[in-house]
């Protein structure tokens, strides 16, 4: 007996199991038995089967929603496409408004040639990010940028001759920075930084101003957390407000004072000439990169100690200091006094008197022990004068 099997699926009802004989039909007249192979048959097993599964819930669908196959389908096609659309708005709504910069001629005219010339973050549209650029918002930036600027994409348009050349700038600035060595060494000489770092606010720029103190705070607090960034030690503790305590003070001078940085300046290298056969050039550049990177090193850490040095000379919290610690030992010294004031009458008089008489004891002691000493010299004297006549004598006597 066969069994219809879209007749058996459309008789099942939701939490009903439809149990259906089957009848075997008889053996044919030619069938032979087939000799034992001496090996055991497992016994029949009888089991039940429970509805589940896709087709089984795409089947109770249907039916509690009393839809037809096509309908079902349908369905099915137009959920599919509103979970596409609801994955394509979060991936419009996280690209943080990266990569959109506005490219300039002279961006777009770049030499990929003279790719340690070029601005990484400019050419990727994270001018406004940089150093702070997460690894998620450069590879979407570099995303939009290669559906921007494709040579394939571009091919045959006028005007856009050198689009080829600013892809390949794309591609190498994403290799930068996406490679952490790189992207360290390129951001120790970040060429943004460098106008920031040669404009550094003076002492006169402070003292001179209509409100020293909050001018030194505006001017420095920016330079020091444009410095920290190189710091190996984290958190890096930044200049403060005006109220801060004498240790939190010492506290962020002594830290910047031994700052201990990653800067490193390999990223300006000489390239070595790889095709050169010559292992004495080889070792002399090498060599004089080496030289090159310990001096910048050298003048980078004399740079950061100079301005830490203008900005200790003309901190007003530690003018604020020195004035409190004076006051402090003034109030002391006359906490002191109003305490020995504070003595009764006959307590001093009796003060005075053994203090005046201390005095006169030490002058008579005084005066005695002059008069003592002169009396030792007129007998030393007149010793001198007897032992003088007595040989006088002896002389007049031979």
């Amino acid at each position: 007996m066969r069994v219809d099997n879209l007749t058996l699926l459309t008789r099942f009802t939701m939490g009903d199991i439809i149990t259906l004989p089957i009848v075997l039909s008889s053996l044919p007249t030619d069938w032979k038995t087939v000799p034992s192979r001496g090996k055991s048959i497992s016994p029949f097993v009888e089991r039940r089967l429970i509805p589940a599964g896709p087709a089984y819930l795409a089947h109770v669908l249907r039916t509690v929603h009393d839809l037809s196959f096509e309908e079902h389908d349908k369905h099915i096609q137009e959920e599919q496409q509103r979970r596409r659309n609801l994955e394509q708005e979060a991936d419009e709504e996280d690209d943080f408004g990266v990569g959109d910069e506005q490219e300039t001629e002279d961006l777009l005219s770049l030499d990929p040639k003279e790719w340690k010339k070029q601005d990484h973050y400019a050419v990727l549209g994270l001018s406004h990010l940089r150093h702070r650029a997460t690894p998620e918002q450069i590879k979407i930036a570099h995303r939009k940028k290669v559906l921007k600027h494709h040579p394939d994409k571009k091919a045959g348009a006028v005007g856009d001759s050198n689009d080829d050349a600013f892809f390949k700038c794309i591609q190498k600035a994403n290799d930068v920075l996406t490679n952490p060595e790189k992207r360290r060494q390129f951001d120790s000489v970040d060429p943004y930084y460098d106008l920031l770092e040669a404009d550094v606010p003076s002492a006169q720029q402070v003292t001179k101003s209509k409100d020293p103190n909050s001018t030194f705070f505006k001017l420095f607090s920016p330079v020091f957390e444009r410095e920290a960034r190189f710091s190996r030690q984290q958190p890096v503790p930044l200049l403060g407000k005006y109220a801060d305590s004498k240790e939190k003070v010492e506290a962020f001078y002594h830290f910047w004072y031994n700052f201990d940085s990653w800067r490193s300046f390999e990223y300006l290298d000489k390239e070595v000439n790889e095709g050169s056969d010559n292992r004495d050039d080889k070792r002399y550049t090498e060599k004089k990169n080496k030289t090159e990177r310990a001096r910048r090193k050298k003048e980078d850490t004399a740079r950061l100690r100079n301005i830490v040095d203008v900005a200790l000379s003309i901190d007003p919290r530690i003018k604020r200091i020195k004035q409190e610690e004076k006051e402090a030992r003034e109030a002391k010294r006359k906490n002191k006094a109003g305490a020995g004031s504070g003595l009764s009458k006959a307590e001093a008089e009796e003060e005075k008197r053994r203090a005046e008489e201390e005095a006169k004891a030490k002058e008579e002691a005084e005066k005695a022990t002059k008069a003592e000493a002169k009396k030792a010299k007129a007998a030393a004297a007149n010793a001198a004068k007897k032992a003088r006549r007595a040989a006088r004598a002896e002389t007049d006597a031979s």
